[in-house]
């Protein structure tokens, strides 16, 4: 099979049947192979039945049929899992993204040698709350990640090499970061390409402008630790809680041994716990330890989720 397109949704039910034929057009207009997997994050209106529908009428159509709304990640990791083409594409399906763009990605995968090309809506038809905190998360994940070419980390457009999305995890709400993913699982080559970006044309936006933007700030930080840290715990946890104890340690004895010297010099002196630095010391020393203690728990646990990524799946068509 050429092409998997892997369509997560939440109450999208006026722009199934245009997305599915617009689809459809392009597919048969290239001759690709092609499976369409729409997957439904506990939808409450009638997109389910419509996508019932639209596999009534084409063998082309997958559902995945979540039994209450997790998001966007397990949509695609569930997407993920069932994809059987040679290469995969990502779509949002309030028809903002132009199923038009396919016969370019799929290109751009098979003969420029790109593991993953992310979309970039160069100009965007949202409002200031939307593209204001976009603006801000990309800036930052591109320092973080390393991947200076991509300017939308988020564009819902994607192409992927049938390798890449079998050898990473998306949990969480780590859809965002599917590049730095790739990126960490050795998938290097990753491209971008600007992409045409339409208005809404039914209904209203599902997700937030601000939240998503402080939502996806804790998630970067997070990837970032797991990325770095992820399998070694000990070191980030360790040296921290080492350098603690070992500062409130020194504080320790510079507070005993300045009441020795006072005693023997025969001038006044405080007792030790009448000085605020004892307390200080004491409690960097208790903080250095608990780090230090953490780190072996991390150890213990590190990427032990078995799961993590367990969905209730009500249905599959």
């Amino acid at each position: 099979m050429d092409i998997s397109v892997v369509v997560p949704l939440y109450n999208e039910e006026e722009s199934l049947p245009e997305l599915f034929a617009w689809i459809e057009r392009v597919m048969k207009t290239h001759n690709f192979s092609y499976e369409v997997i729409f997957v439904n994050d506990g939808s409450t209106d009638r997109s389910w039945q419509i996508i019932e529908q639209l596999q009534a009428k084409s063998d082309k159509v997958r559902g995945i049929k979540f039994r209450r709304n997790y998001g966007k990640s397990p949509a695609l990791y569930c997407g993920f899992e069932q994809a059987q083409g040679n290469v995969v594409i990502t779509m949002d399906a309030d028809l903002q993204d132009s199923p038009d763009e396919i016969p370019e990605l799929y290109r751009m995968i098979t003969e420029n040698g790109y593991d993953l090309v992310s979309g970039w809506k160069q100009k965007r038809y949202d409002p200031l709350s939307k593209t204001i905190p976009t603006k801000l998360f990309n800036a930052t994940a591109r320092k973080v990640s390393g991947i200076k070419n991509l300017h939308d980390f988020n564009c819902g457009l994607k192409a992927y090499r049938r390798d890449v999305i079998k050898n990473i995890e998306v949990y969480g709400e780590m859809h965002r970061y599917i590049p730095y993913l790739a990126k960490n699982a050795g998938f290097k080559k990753i491209g971008e390409k600007v992409v045409h970006h339409q208005a809404r044309k039914f209904g209203k936006t599902k997700f937030g402008g601000w939240n998503r933007f402080f939502n996806g700030y804790l998630d970067l930080i997070s990837l970032w630790f797991l990325s770095t840290f992820g399998i070694k715990p000990m070191h980030f946890f360790g040296i921290l809680g080492s350098l603690m104890f070992f500062i409130g340690f020194v504080a320790v004895i510079i507070v005993g041994a300045s009441k020795l010297y006072y005693m023997n010099q025969g001038m006044p002196y405080r007792l030790v716990t009448d000085s605020p630095y004892f307390y200080l010391s004491l409690t960097s020393m208790i903080i250095g330890t608990q780090l230090f203690v953490a780190g072996f728990l991390g150890e213990l646990i590190s990427r032990n989720a078995p799961e993590r990524n367990k969905y209730q799946i009500e249905k599959m068509i």
